[in-house]
């Protein structure tokens, strides 16, 4: 891993929808709809704002999502400031098993960087040639260290889609400026399911709470917008 320059990074914004009780989905092979079509378009907008968009490994395998502007006034826009159409994929991996006929590989025409850990980069150079830039990010990934290979790469904006340990990397290590939290209005009461959040030392706590800029109604959901860090800006 080499060492990166500056030190700075991008702004990063967490963005997931949860159960009532917290959970970002169930246990079953099929994938539990928590957020509508309004809260859909509303990250669909958010999406086209930001430079780049990260999601575990995990996430690739189980959602196949594609991680694209899907509207197209929004990709118009996009392309009349000087940018591609949707912003640059990210994922992570610890073992570099990922499948590279994914959509996150095959839809778009966006960029496609692959954060790996040291002791899975050749294979996962070989097995991704042609299709993503893998970039060694130590052993274990360094969170830190990829956003700052993120900020010499010039994304300025990042928005972190998930899943579970990834959410939870970032807010423990306390990268986090933003989190868009969408309630969905039912439970899933299920300990097999995944839980946003997880176990961690994260910084924020009874004693350093996270700032609402936002609270509203969408449809039937409701999205909470919290500050993370003096970086983000009121409502």
């Amino acid at each position: 891993m080499a060492a990166v320059p500056g030190g700075g990074r991008p702004y990063v914004l967490l963005s997931c929808a949860t159960s009532i009780d917290g959970y970002l989905d169930d246990a079953t092979e099929q994938r539990l709809l928590l957020s509508n079509a309004d809260d859909l378009d509303r990250v669909d907008a958010v999406r086209a704002g930001c430079d780049a968009i990260l999601v575990g490994a995990g996430t690739v395998r189980r959602d196949d999502p594609r991680l694209v502007v899907r509207a197209e006034r929004l990709r118009r826009a996009r392309v009349a400031r000087g940018l591609p159409p949707s912003p640059l994929k990210v994922t992570l991996t610890e073992r570099g098993d990922l499948d590279r006929t994914a959509r996150f590989f095959t839809v778009g025409d966006a960029d496609r960087i692959v954060y790996c850990a040291s002791p899975a980069v050749p294979k996962t150079t070989e097995l991704l040639d042609g299709v993503a830039t893998v970039v060694d990010a130590g052993d274990p990934v360094d969170p830190a260290w990829m956003l700052a290979d993120l900020a010499g790469r010039g994304v300025d904006r990042l928005m972190v889609e998930g899943g579970a340990s990834v959410h939870g990397q970032f807010l423990a290590a306390g990268v986090a400026d933003e989190l868009h939290l969408v309630v969905a209005p039912f439970f899933v009461g299920d300990p097999r399911a995944p839980r946003f959040g997880g176990d961690g030392p994260f910084p924020w706590h009874p004693g350093r709470r996270a700032r609402v800029v936002e609270a509203r109604q969408i449809g039937d959901v409701v999205l909470v917008r919290y500050a993370l860090s003096p970086r983000c800006p009121d409502a």
